[in-house]
């Protein structure tokens, strides 16, 4: 069987249409949630009127059984489930481990590597995992990578049930989407929320100004406590580590994010070869260029070049200000936002033919990327 951590991940297909909803604000799933504890959820666009206080509520639900929602998400639960944990970070006091927050992470290896989100376990003076069946592990954390807000952690452990990969490129919207996590740090083992594959290519900023790229959209219920857990399709694999969901100043607004599975992949591996992620770097500064079509229509049709920085892939190749960057590896790009995510799938060293549309001819380059810089 192909060893899945050697290939390179596939090309996304376009975004779906983007759509925008009253001051809501997207913010990054809490991962510092004790059981015992609540924290409060803060909106990214100016909004500072106060939240009402979180509570707890018993609701009657009626549960409506349809042919999806009952036996495969059933099925799913229970091949996936031992491959779920609770990633608990805290401080070590004399012999007692003292939690202060938790989020969730996914076995990808049967001896002992897991995946987690980078702002679960960023910073942690101390990490373990927490099994469904109770069984904890001191845990180590490899690296981790702010930029797609990935973390790799390992435990001293053999014999695990590593989740199957599967992939988010050949899925389509409306397709089902279940989300595996450990809400709010609670007891008792993961939980499992079901729903679809919303949205793909979405950008989200979840603090300040960071943002991720690529992100997969769900209407699968993802709860603070679920960071770094599993968005997985009908058949158990999977797609995403779920990582962000979209908040307003009424509450959730049933918008979950996840990093597509292709991405963890790379970054994965980066991670366990050297430590941290490297980013494959083009070296420019662009815009989404507009074409005005046949019926009038003003349509995003590439990224125009403004600038090339020396001595990066672009400069080496001869891309030049005023270029339009129509496709990367045969792979259509219509806007900025669609070529950045582009690059994420690439490792520093591959490889990229690019399409380039120049003084109205048509210009192929080869492009051997080199690693993003520090601090751009």
């Amino acid at each position: 069987m192909e060893d899945p951590w050697s290939r390179r991940a596939p090309r996304r297909r376009q975004p779906a249409p983007r759509f925008f909803w009253r001051s809501v604000g997207v913010v990054v799933a809490s991962a510092l949630v004790g059981a015992a504890s609540a924290s409060a959820v803060f909106l990214l666009r100016g909004d500072t009127a106060p939240l009402p206080s979180a509570v707890v509520e018993l609701v009657e639900t009626q549960i409506i059984t349809t042919e999806f929602s009952a036996a495969p998400a059933a099925a799913v639960a229970l091949k996936v489930l031992p491959s779920i944990v609770t990633v608990e970070i805290g401080i070590i006091d004399g012999a007692d481990f003292i939690v202060t927050g938790s989020g969730s992470g996914v076995v990808i290896d049967i001896d002992g590597t897991l995946v987690t989100n980078e702002h679960v376990v960023g910073g942690a003076a101390a990490v373990r995992v927490v099994f469904a069946d109770g069984r904890s592990y001191d845990a180590e954390v490899v690296g981790t990578d702010s930029l797609t807000d990935l973390a790799v952690i390992t435990i001293d452990a053999l014999g695990l049930t590593a989740i199957e990969l599967g992939t988010s490129v050949d899925m389509a919207i409306g397709d089902p989407a279940i989300a595996i996590g450990s809400p709010l740090g609670l007891a008792g083992g993961p939980s499992v929320t079901v729903g679809v594959l919303s949205a793909f290519d979405r950008r989200v900023q979840v603090a300040g100004d960071v943002e991720l790229f690529g992100m997969l959209q769900t209407d699968a219920p993802i709860t603070r406590g679920s960071s770094g857990g599993a968005l997985v399709d009908s058949k158990g694999r999977l797609i995403g580590i779920t990582s962000a969901i979209g908040v307003s100043d009424v509450g959730a607004e049933g918008l979950g994010f996840a990093i597509p599975v292709e991405m963890m992949t790379r970054i994965t591996q980066d991670i366990l070869e050297f430590g941290g992620a490297r980013h494959a770097f083009l070296g420019i500064t662009g815009s989404t260029h507009f074409e005005i079509e046949i019926d009038g229509a003003v349509a995003p049709a590439g990224v125009a070049v403004a600038s090339v920085i020396e001595d990066t892939a672009a400069d080496a190749a001869g891309l030049l200000v005023g270029d339009i960057i129509e496709s990367v590896d045969g792979q259509q790009v219509t806007t900025m936002d669609g070529l950045v995510v582009r690059l994420r799938f690439y490792r520093v060293g591959d490889v990229a033919k690019l399409q380039i549309l120049r003084n109205g001819e048509i210009v192929l380059l080869d492009m051997e990327l080199l690693e993003r810089p520090e601090g751009v």
